[in-house]
C-alpha cells in the first residue's frame, strides 16, 4: 500500500525521465523533463509500481538508518508504447537502501551505485 503521512507538499509540475534509455513523459505535461543528477559515487532509482499507486508517495531509506526516510511521488510516465507508473530518486548517495512498502513493511533491498541507474518494481 502507498504511504500517506501528515505533511502538505507544494504543487508540483509533473516530470519526465529518460533514466531507462526510454522517452518518457507523463499525459499531463509531455515537455516537461526530470533531470538525472548521477557521476562519481551517486546513483539514481526508478521504482516501477501497479497503477493504483499512481500519486502515492513511495519510501526509502538506507539500509544503515532505517528512520532516515525520504519519499517521492509515483507518477505514470508515458513512453512510445505504453505508460508505466514509477518514483524517480534521481540522485542518491551510493549505498544499500531498503524501499518500503509500508510504514513498517520491506518491500526489499537495493544496492546504488554510482553513475548507474538502479530499478526496483514494487509489486
Amino acid at each position: 500500500m502507498p504511504v500517506s503521512h501528515d505533511h502538505q507538499h507544494p504543487p508540483t509540475t509533473p516530470d519526465t525521465s529518460q533514466a531507462t534509455g526510454q522517452d518518457v513523459s507523463p499525459d499531463t505535461a509531455p515537455g516537461d523533463h526530470l533531470v538525472l543528477d548521477i557521476g562519481g559515487d551517486v546513483g539514481a532509482l526508478v521504482i516501477y509500481a501497479t497503477a493504483d499507486h499512481d500519486g502515492a508517495e513511495i519510501e526509502i531509506s538506507p539500509a544503515s538508518a532505517l528512520g532516515a526516510r525520504s519519499h517521492n511521488v509515483v507518477r505514470t510516465r508515458r513512453t512510445q508504447s505504453a505508460g508505466r507508473a514509477a518514483a524517480v530518486f534521481p540522485a542518491l548517495p551510493a549505498g544499500d537502501y531498503i524501499v518500503w512498502r509500508d510504514r513498517v513493511t520491506a518491500a526489499g533491498t537495493i544496492t546504488i551505485r554510482g553513475g548507474e541507474v538502479t530499478e526496483f518494481h514494487l509489486g
